[in-house]
C-alpha cells in the first residue's frame, strides 16, 4: 500500500471488548458497535468501527492479542471494554488492572487514544471484592489520564426488558442505550485529537 492509499483510508476506531460489545446473543448488525458506525455516519465523522471483541474474553486474553489487534488495523481510537468476564471469575483486581493497564498503554505507544468502558460485577461477589473490582477502573483512568464511564451497562443491567433471558447480556433494545452511555466520551476523544 502506498502512503497515498494510506492517507486516504478513513481513521479506525477499534472496539476491543467481550460479549457486550460482540453482540452475543443478537443479530450482530442491532449491536452498539454496529449503532456507533451509523452515528459516525450521521454526525460526520469519517471513522470506520472495527469490532475486535470477543464473547468470554478476559483482560488476560486481550493483553496478549492487544499488539496484534494494533498492528493489523492502526487504530486512532481504541475503546477498551474488558474486564466483566475476570470478575465474574473472581479474578484479583490488582491482575485485572495490570492487563487493562497494558493494554492501554500498548495501544497508547502505537499513538491511538484510549476510552475505558467500566463494568460493575453483581452484588453476590461481596462488598469488599465488588468495591476493588470497580475501582480498577478508576485507579487505570487517573493514572493514564484516559476518558471513562463509570458502568457501561447503566440503565440496562437491573432491567430485565433489555436483558436477554440470562440476566446478564444486554438484549437488541439495550444497544441504544449501551452506544449512548459510551458516547459522550468517544465524542470528547475524537474531538481533541
Amino acid at each position: 500500500m502506498t502512503a497515498n492509499a494510506a492517507a486516504s483510508e478513513p481513521p479506525t476506531v477499534l472496539v476491543f471488548g467481550d460479549s457486550l460489545s460482540a453482540g452475543y446473543g443478537i443479530d450482530v448488525d442491532q449491536s452498539w458497535v454496529a449503532l456507533l458506525q451509523k452515528r459516525f455516519e450521521e454526525t460526520g465523522y469519517e471513522h470506520r468501527v472495527v469490532n475486535a471483541s470477543i464473547s468470554g474474553e478476559t483482560t488476560e486474553g486481550g493483553a496478549a492479542r492487544i499488539d496484534q489487534a494494533i498492528a493489523t488495523f492502526s487504530p486512532e481510537l481504541v475503546i477498551l471494554a474488558l474486564g466483566g468476564n475476570d470478575g465474574l471469575r473472581g479474578f484479583p483486581p490488582a491482575r485485572i488492572k495490570n492487563n487493562l493497564e497494558t493494554i492501554a498503554q500498548r495501544a497508547r505507544a502505537s499513538g491511538a487514544d484510549v476510552v475505558l468502558l467500566g463494568i460493575r460485577i453483581p452484588s453476590n461477589y461481596g462488598t469488599r471484592y465488588s468495591k476493588a473490582f470497580e475501582a480498577v477502573y478508576a485507579d487505570v483512568a487517573a493514572e493514564l489520564d484516559i476518558q471513562w464511564i463509570e458502568f457501561f451497562m447503566e440503565g440496562i443491567a437491573l432491567n430485565d426488558e433489555l436483558l436477554l433471558d440470562d440476566r446478564i447480556h444486554p438484549n437488541a433494545a439495550a444497544q441504544p442505550v449501551l452506544l449512548n452511555n459510551a458516547w459522550p466520551i468517544i465524542r470528547a476523544t475524537l474531538d481533541t485529537q
